[in-house]
């Protein structure tokens, strides 16, 4: 098969997160649901999570995760013109959160709109987003994660309730020249989707179909059962593609949905566990924020740093999953 250069690569100038300032321990969720510590802990690893407060928006969590990635890679908002924003929980049906973002920076009139993947949201957005920037038709992208799942759980089903968060997460990717990349930027990405599987992970309400917004459901043991092969073969396929070695990958940042399951997938490629990066414990599952999230706390205590190779993945509703190897 022949192979093509595109004319530009995909680079990480910066990232950032943010998450509201409420936090909800497990303690506190045994106060209302019938439930315990230890329970949560032995099942998830989750100790606690962050809740949006009354009025504070997807789209807020989003600008501020935005703000902090752009500082970190030392632009403003009107060096942008790509913004994508993965949600699944967008402050409204439309316009798209991207585009209440884009207002609220002051970026400009740029492309701005909103991909819903669920929890696989982030890994197709910085791969849709390379692909823009890639081809040359853009020169600057935020790719924001943003959540407030908070506002579609049922908080009387204890399997469900007990497992998410709110937050947001954000990069900023330059398109720099092939030649003048030094083998940084997005190196190759591999996206699925199984529509046979809705079923196992879905909200029960849409404009569409209820007039309501509805509740998270999910067949949680179904979902796991499926999770650390697919996920594992995503991540396999990613590094054939950047002809990699899972040996060379620096830093392993998964999508933050369940301890045994980042488990899983670490026994299963036998990956080194020192590499992962998992904050699951103190953000709970924050769907598609989950990632860069995570990646923003381990750049801020020094773990992920330039030079580095990390893969990234998660799988959500739909079902979706995917991989993407970054080097920075």
């Amino acid at each position: 098969m022949t192979q093509y250069t595109l004319p530009f690569r995909a680079i990480v100038r910066g990232c950032g997160g943010a998450l509201p300032d409420r936090v909800v321990t497990n303690a506190d969720m045994a106060e209302f649901v019938d439930t315990s510590d230890e329970w949560i802990t032995e099942r998830t690893g989750i100790r606690q999570r962050h809740i949006a407060a009354e009025g504070q928006y997807t789209s807020d969590l989003g600008t501020e995760a935005a703000k902090a990635a752009l500082a970190d890679a030392g632009m403003k908002a009107e060096d942008i013109d790509l913004i994508i924003v993965a949600t699944a929980t967008p402050d409204m049906t439309f316009p798209a959160t991207a585009s209440i973002i884009q207002r609220k920076l002051g970026a400009g009139a740029g492309a701005a709109f909103d991909l819903q993947a669920v929890c696989t949201g982030f890994v197709y957005a910085m791969a849709t987003a390379e692909k823009f920037l890639a081809s040359g038709q853009h020169k600057r992208a935020l790719v924001i994660g943003a959540e407030t799942f908070s506002r579609i759980l049922d908080w009387e089903d204890r399997t469900t309730c007990v497992l998410f968060g709110d937050g947001a997460g954000a990069f900023v990717l330059e398109a720099v020249p092939t030649e003048d990349a030094g083998g940084k930027g997005i190196l190759a990405s591999h996206l699925r989707c199984d529509g046979s599987l809705t079923d196992l992970l879905f909200v029960d309400g849409g404009p569409s179909m209820t007039g309501t917004v509805g509740h998270l459901r999910m067949q949680g043991n179904k979902v796991f059962r499926e999770a650390v092969g697919r996920i594992s073969d995503a991540m396999v396929e990613a590094a054939e593609a950047a002809s990699i070695s899972m040996d060379e990958v620096d830093w392993f940042v998964p999508h933050q949905a369940n301890q045994r399951i980042i488990g899983g997938v670490v026994k299963k490629l036998g990956l080194d566990e020192s590499k992962v990066v998992s904050t699951i414990a103190r953000h709970g599952n924050t769907s598609a924020a989950s990632i860069p999230l995570a990646w923003s706390v381990a750049k801020a205590d020094g773990r992920i740093k330039d030079g580095d190779l990390v893969i990234i993945e998660g799988m959500g509703g739909g079902l979706t999953w995917g991989a993407a190897v970054i080097q920075l």
